[in-house]
Order: structure tokens, then sequence, then C-alpha cells
């Protein structure tokens, strides 16, 4: 019988620091590499794109192959413009139940061997194998090894590559494609692990939406150059016009509002349509394409019938437009949390400046 006094306790082990709001609300976080492991098929090739999208930062050039016409290759990186003839390497991004194993390795080997010798593409320089549950140890120690990688290659030949690389015919390792195979660099083989890829998607657009965990800082933005830019020109004109029917005459230029009392006003208008740019560009490298213009879109509709309502002339339209619009409170969009008063401020005058909003009406 069993002595009790051998028993241990109930004694659930209690964390070092104490349980925050987001713990309670969500759970623990599970960390980045576990949580590509539990992708499913569609979220893993989801993943490969946008690592592929990662990896134009390195290259010129980067195509997705797909299908089962691929002839081995999967995501071509290439060095120049000209495709394979300026040299390639190629990212093999696999999905198995468990790590990659030799015995997953052989056919993908043996394709780009026959499928180069057959003259379909050049011997990339580089092959990494890239897997959503990692590489195993064994796969590991052969890839470190070419040598011994290229001896068990040509052992597995008959039973994984002979009738394997395509349905059509078998292709046995000899004559002209056995010379090619013992030219062979087997150096080219290599690995990169989940976490190697998860820290290239994390340079992407992709990376917050995919993984969680909040935006990443958003860096100071600069102030207005002294004097105004081309691009600037729009929105500017339509200040000067509201500035003008304010003061019942014309401002021709920027210029012509120096030393006058409405200038400190339109420093403030010029430091809002740069904030909001800088926004912009922040948007572009951490989330999706049309993230920032459904943005704008918000305030658009946010600020669209006060800028159509009455008013006295258009400084005071544009003035109710502007401070409406730093009242504004999405909760949907992805930016908020990184978003300021001058930015939504300055989101009016880049609609005005595809005149998206006008301060002066013309027919008045």
């Amino acid at each position: 019988m069993i002595d009790l006094s051998d028993l241990k306790p109930i004694a659930p082990k209690v964390s070092g620091s104490p349980a925050t709001h987001a713990q309670v609300i969500a759970g623990i976080p599970i960390p980045k590499v576990s949580r590509v492991s539990l992708f499913s098929p569609d979220e893993w090739e989801e993943f490969t794109e946008e690592y592929a999208h990662a990896l134009e930062q390195d290259y010129p050039k980067v195509r997705r192959f797909g299908g089962s016409g691929d002839m081995g290759v999967d995501v071509a990186c290439f060095y120049t413009d000209q495709g394979f003839i300026g040299g390639w390497d190629n990212y093999q991004c696999k999905r198995y139940g468990g790590a990659l194993a030799p015995s997953d390795a052989w056919l993908e080997l043996g394709k780009i061997i026959y499928y180069s010798w057959r003259g379909e593409y050049p011997v990339p320089q580089h092959y990494y194998f890239c897997a959503s549950k990692g590489i195993s140890t064994s796969l590991e120690k052969l890839l470190n090894k070419p040598s011994d990688l290229k001896e068990q290659c040509r052992k597995k030949w008959p039973e994984k590559c002979q009738a394997g690389i395509t349905t059509k015919f078998e292709i046995p390792l000899e004559g002209e494609l056995l010379a090619h195979f013992e030219a062979f660099d087997f150096k080219i083989f290599s690995s990169k692990s989940v976490a190697d890829m998860v820290l290239s998607h994390s340079e992407t657009p992709f990376h917050a939406v995919r993984f969680g965990g909040g935006l990443p800082s958003r860096p100071l933005g600069s102030l207005p150059p002294t004097e105004p830019t081309p691009e600037e020109s729009r929105y500017i004109r339509q200040l000067l016009d509201a500035y003008g029917e304010k003061e019942s005459q014309p401002f021709e230029a920027a210029a012509s509002l120096d030393g006058h009392a409405l200038h400190p006003n339109f420093l403030r208008q010029r430091e809002r349509f740069y904030s909001a740019e800088a926004l912009r560009n922040f948007a572009r490298d951490t989330v999706p394409e049309g993230t920032f213009d459904r943005l704008q879109d918000e305030v658009f509709h946010s600020v669209a019938d006060v800028c159509d309502g009455d008013h006295a002339n258009g400084f005071e339209r544009m003035s109710e437009v502007v401070k409406l619009a730093g009242a504004v409170n999405s909760t949907s969009n992805p930016l908020m949390s990184v978003t300021n008063v001058q930015d939504k401020q300055g989101i009016c005058h880049q609609l005005a400046n595809v005149d998206r909003l006008t301060w002066v009406r013309k027919n008045a």
C-alpha cells in the first residue's frame, strides 16, 4: 500500500511577479516560435508569403513558386533583376507534422540536382530548408557535413528520388546525371531556424497583425523645412485662401504671411501635416498596406459634415474641422495606439492636399 507520507501536497508554482491585466484577459503569451509550430496549412502559407516579403530587403527580386510543377523551387531570391541568370538562392519552406527529417529532404535534394542538370535553372548559390516545426537534429548534422549528406543522398536516391521526382518516368542516378551529382557542391544546403524566420518577419508590416504584442515605438517626427516643398503646394494654397477670406485680402505665397498675426497658425498647420506624414511613413513599415488609408477615411467621415456646413469663412471652416479631427477616437484601426492629436489634425491637411476637403467655397 502507498505510504501517504510519501505524497506531496498540491502546490502550484507562484510567479515571482504579480499577474498583469493582459495575462488575466489573454493568458500567458505563447512564444512566437511555438506559435509558428501551431500554424494551420493556410496560416503557414500566409506566413511564408510574409517571410518572402521580408527577404525583399536583402535581394533585388524575390518570387514565390508553387504547385506540382515548381521543380523544387519554393521561394527564389535573385541577386539581380535578371532572375536565374544573375545568381539565386532557394528557400524551401516546408510544413510537416514534426521537425524536418532527412527522410523529408531527400526528394527535395533530388529535384534541385535533377532540374539543374536538365538546365531548367542554374545551381543556386544557397539552398535553405525552412520548416514550421524546425529542423531535426539528424538533418541538421547532415547539413553541417556536406560529404555525409552527399553520400546519404546517393544511397537514398533509388528509394526516394528515382520514382519521386516526376510521375512520368523514373530517373536513375547514372550517366551524365551521375556525373552532375558527383560534381554538385552539397555545401549549398543549410537551414534557417524558425527563430531566424520570425526575426526577419519582424521587419515586415505584417508582424504585429500576425503575432500581436503591439506596434514598435514610433520615432520622433521631424519639423517642417523652412521653405515649403512642392508636395505641400495644394494644402498650403488652401490655407492661404482660407486666411485671405478671413482677412479680406489675398495671400499669394507663404512668405506673405511673415510677420502677420496668422503666421503662428500657419506654422502649426504645417507641423500637423508633417506629423501625419511621419505616421504615414511609420504605417508603411509596420502595418499592412491600406491601414493608413482607412484611418484617413475615418477622419474624413468624422469631419466631412462639419466641413460641408455653414461657416463665416474658410478659416473658420478649417479651424472647426481640425478641432473636431483631433477628438476622433477610433478603436478599430491598429494605428490608433501610436496616433496623437497632431496626426489626426494633420490628416485633414493631407485630405486638403488632394481636395477631399476644401476650406473656401468658390460659389459662396
